[in-house]
């Protein structure tokens, strides 16, 4: 069996042979979401290059995203950002729209507002709003089967696209507009932001305040004020969930992943670990792995 060094990637292309996908999915055929053969890739951790939207319109689907169990109930919808590792627990008596498209695809405006609604959590939708968005997703399928239209990729796209801003519509609704943020909320906002592209280098409070043009200790009043923690929590949390995905995945060697997340001192790296999950990383791995 080849060794496991990394949590896969599916690529858009290659899982569905364009850039741009929608299906109904029912119970009984599920396995064709990938393909025939490659029905056990949703049953394992994996990331996609691609956005995935699921829209649930009959029975229960569980998905594990980040090492967090979630159950979409019918008139849901979830969202899973772009190489967030997820795999499906049950599909149960379920009817699902799935449709998944990459950043070229997506209105420049709609990608911009994807990096702020939180991933992963199901948004329960009003009747009258899964009416509408259930509409737009069967112009969708009918599009997505004409072809030989000398506009197909465009109409297509374009549909696929005003159905994801649908969604982003009705998330953003729940959140509070950027104009009504208070000076910690955008600070916050800007911090976790750099903190997703650095996180794999930057270890220190101070090196996001140095980003950020302000003093450590303002940072962190800005954080703890917006999330109830620290810096160095938001830090070592966001390190400590990439360790747990390549425990849990991968086989690299625990000292294998300490260097490949930046931590030259291993003994160090194991204590950091045991503090933010509870439980040493090879606890961690084998408890998953059971």
């Amino acid at each position: 069996m080849q060794k496991k060094t990394a949590i896969p990637v599916n690529s858009m292309t290659a899982e569905f042979g364009t850039d741009i996908f929608i299906r109904n999915v029912v119970s009984a055929d599920f396995y064709l979401y990938e393909g025939l053969e490659k029905f056990n890739n949703l049953k394992e951790s994996h990331r996609d290059e691609y956005h995935l939207f699921c829209l649930q319109s009959e029975g229960t689907t569980t998905i594990e995203i980040d090492f967090k169990q979630y159950v979409i109930a019918p008139s849901s919808v979830v969202f899973i950002r772009q190489n967030q590792v997820h795999r499906i627990l049950e599909f149960k008596n379920a009817t699902v729209s799935m449709w998944a498209i990459s950043d070229e695809n997506l209105n420049p405006e709609y990608l911009k507002l994807l990096e702020d609604i939180p991933p992963g959590k199901p948004l329960t939708l009003q009747d009258e709003t899964f009416s509408i968005i259930s509409e737009a997703v069967s112009l969708c399928l009918k599009l997505a089967d004409r072809k030989n239209e000398k506009l197909y990729h465009s109409l297509f796209a374009d549909s696929c696209s005003t159905l994801t801003g649908l969604i982003i519509s009705q998330y953003l609704a729940l959140s509070k507009p950027l104009d009504k943020l208070s000076r910690f909320e955008i600070i916050t906002k800007a911090f976790k932001e750099l903190l997703e592209r650095n996180f794999l280098t930057a270890k220190r409070p101070a090196d996001y305040a140095k980003k950020l043009n302000i003093s450590s200790a303002y940072l962190n009043e800005c954080v703890k004020n917006t999330t109830g923690h620290s810096v160095s929590h938001q830090i070592q949390q966001r390190v400590i969930l990439e360790a747990k995905r390549l425990l849990y995945y991968s086989d690299k060697s625990v000292k294998e992943i300490a260097t490949d997340l930046g931590y030259d001192d291993y003994p160090y790296f194991s204590r950091l670990f045991t503090k933010v999950a509870g439980m040493s990383a090879l606890a961690f791995r084998n408890k998953n792995h059971n």
